[in-house]
């Protein structure tokens, strides 16, 4: 693998602008000097406490300039890095760090303490930088991994434990550029500044790699990156407003705590919003467009597959934006997508079925999704788990996973589709739809709601107005009504926690027959 293809070159070069910020963090701003300073100090602790080229080293550290230096700390030290979210409880981290392996864990002081002892080295930074806080006593040997393994992502989780997934510096650097391609954009050459160029806004965790990832975007079209603590609505706006933020991402989560915060008029001179982790709902994304006048431009993407893959333009949301809305967009260049049947044969235009992609990365040989044989084809395409068509006009529609997907009685109930319109009933401020075990229909849609504010929701009502808009096997046989729905870090909702809820209390049977 070339130089030019590793994320280790899109760090800021100190020896063109010192002095230019390039991150602005929760705390204090970072100058280019100041990041390069410290990743090279990370680096040679790394190397003294005697970390391997192909180690893997896991950070634990609140949102802030630490993270983004740590990140190329590990890649100059010629280590995969694994980012651990600082709110992950003790048992949590106890796990992650014995199955992953990590030869070393990278965290705070107050961190420390939850790394379990033993198994790997920790670093720690303070106010005199990075110093070697505890030596490992291991009882086996470290993760290694290849050189140009970049980073070891956790899967969400939504439906079992998370999955370690390798990402490689080249498919990242591939899709980042694909991405550009997608909006007409030519980036400048790697680690280079642009005059006024305006800044990424990362309103996630960097524990997360959608918030990585928008760091390292920011880096690669030589703009500077804007991290936010934790999400705060009125913080949010704030910063779009200091910083002339045109365009961001969100997950879906914040675009409805936006749009519920009263306080908040404006988010000018906001323009577009890329929905990100976790799926948009037409309505969510008409409510948000209409309350503050924002494009919301929707995309997909997996962990496995290194980042987005399908997304929308500018032009396309000018000429589709309203038709289209609720569509994840088209296809990248260099991205293929089929929809096959449960057999992998592919089906017509419109048809629902299971998406499975083929990427330039694939066919390089450079992609961690040719390392999950199970989910590749006959043919060499990966399945992605995702429920989905695509339309005459080449956009991709996602209709949920194949494990969500409910047989009732030998009809397929779509979870997104009834969720839709649960959600358009009067006083729903969430929903879900999970099947659960029926002895004589397989499965059955149970819906699990959350009200607005202060609404009393009613379940005849709401039965009464899916029936009026669904055909009567798309119907909820019960509606559970609850404070919120369980959703994970990125705003996921936890479907099996949800099934875990009905396992005590199967729902009654309906009078149909299965068909």
């Amino acid at each position: 693998m070339t130089s030019s293809r590793r994320l280790d070159v899109l760090a800021p070069d100190p020896s063109v602008a010192p002095d230019r910020v390039v991150v602005h963090a929760p705390d204090r701003d970072w100058t280019a000097a100041e990041l390069a300073a410290s990743s090279a100090a990370l680096a040679a602790v790394l190397g003294d406490a005697g970390l391997q080229v192909g180690g893997l080293v896991a950070v634990m550290l609140p949102n802030g300039g630490e993270v983004v230096a740590a990140l190329f700390g590990v890649w100059k030290a010629g280590a995969a890095y694994l980012p651990l979210n600082p709110r992950l409880t003790d048992v949590e981290v106890q796990r992650l760090v014995s199955g992953q392996a990590p030869a070393v864990v990278v965290t705070t002081p107050e961190l420390a303490e939850r790394v379990p002892a033993g198994p790997a080295t920790v670093v720690a930074v303070g106010d005199g930088g990075w110093a070697l806080a505890r030596s490992a006593h291991r009882t086996a040997e470290p993760a290694k991994l290849g050189a140009d393994v970049a980073l070891v992502q956790l899967t969400s989780g939504t439906t079992g434990p998370p999955k370690a997934v390798p990402l490689h510096h080249g498919n990242v650097v591939d899709l980042m550029d694909q991405v550009l391609a997608k909006i007409g954009a030519t980036p400048p050459e790697p680690g280079q500044p642009v005059d006024g160029a305006m800044p990424n806004l990362v309103p996630v965790s960097l524990s997360l790699w959608a918030g990585l990832y928008n760091v390292l975007f920011a880096f690669r079209v030589g703009a500077p990156a804007v991290v936010m603590g934790r999400f705060d609505p009125a913080a949010f706006a704030g910063l779009v407003e200091r910083f002339g933020i045109r365009s961001t991402v969100l997950p879906p989560a914040a675009m409805s705590m936006l749009a519920d915060e009263p306080s908040i008029e404006t988010l000018a001179p906001l323009r577009y919003v890329r929905s990100i982790t976790a799926p948009l709902s037409p309505a969510e994304a008409r409510r948000f467009a209409d309350r503050f006048g924002v494009s919301v431009l929707n995309s997909y993407g997996q962990t496995e597959l290194g980042g987005e893959i399908v997304g929308w333009n500018a032009a396309d949301s000018r000429a589709h934006g309203r038709e289209k809305l609720g569509s994840v967009g088209r296809p990248h260049e260099g991205v293929r997508l089929r929809v096959v049947d449960a057999n992998g044969a592919v089906v017509d235009t419109d048809e629902v079925g299971e998406i499975v992609v083929r990427t330039t990365a694939m066919d390089r040989g450079d992609s961690a999704a040719l390392t999950l044989t199970e989910r590749l084809t006959a043919d060499g395409w990966f399945r992605t788990g995702d429920l989905g068509r695509i339309d005459p006009d080449g956009f991709v529609w996602i209709e949920g996973r194949v494990s969500d997907l409910i047989i009732r009685g030998g009809n397929k109930v779509f979870p997104g589709e009834v969720e839709e319109v649960v959600r358009s009933a009067p006083g729903v401020r969430e929903v879900a739809v999970v099947g659960a075990p029926d002895t004589r229909l397989g499965e059955v849609p149970v819906a699990f709601v959350a009200p607005i504010g202060g609404a009393v929701l009613d379940a005849a009502a709401l039965e009464a107005h899916c029936r009026s808009r669904l055909v009567a096997y798309k119907v909820p046989v019960r509606f559970e009504v609850v404070s919120a729905l369980p959703r994970n870090e990125v705003g996921k909702v936890l479907g099996r926690e949800l099934v875990a809820r009905l396992a005590d209390r199967p729902p009654p049977h309906p009078e149909e027959t299965p068909s």
